[in-house]
C-alpha cells in the first residue's frame, strides 16, 4: 500500500507541480536517494494524514535503499529536514488537489 503513495509523491516532482529537480535521478545514486527518501517521508505523512495504517511489507529492494539513505543521512547532516520539507510540500499540493469538505458536503 506504502506504494501507491510513494508514487503520487513522486508524481508532484514536475515543475508544474511542487518542482523538486529530478535530472540527475537516473545518474546519481545520491540524488536518487534523496527523492526515494522524499517519497518515503510523504508516504508515510500520507497515511497518518489519512488515518492509513500501512502494511509494511518488506520487499527485496528494501536493505538497497536503507543502505543508500544512510550513507545520504552521514554525508549530509541537513538531509532528513530538506527532505522531510520537500515530502511535507508535496503531501500539502496533494491535499490542495481534494474538494474541500464543505464542497463535499454541498455536492452530497
Amino acid at each position: 500500500m506504502l506504494c501507491r503513495y510513494r508514487h503520487k509523491i513522486h508524481w508532484t516532482a514536475k515543475p508544474n507541480r511542487v518542482g523538486r529537480d529530478l535530472s540527475r535521478y537516473s545518474k546519481d545514486r545520491s540524488e536518487r536517494a534523496r527523492e526515494e527518501l522524499v517519497a518515503e517521508i510523504g508516504s508515510a505523512l500520507l497515511c497518518a494524514d489519512l488515518g492509513i495504517v500501512p502494511e509494511l511489507e518488506p520487499r527485496p529492494d528494501h536493505a538497497a535503499y536503507l543502505g543508500n539513505w544512510l550513507k545520504v543521512l552521514a554525508d549530509d547532516k541537513r538531509a532528513i529536514f530538506q527532505a522531510a520539507a520537500h515530502a511535507q510540500r508535496a503531501v500539502n499540493f496533494l491535499h490542495a488537489l481534494q474538494p474541500a469538505a464543505s464542497e463535499e458536503r454541498a455536492a452530497a
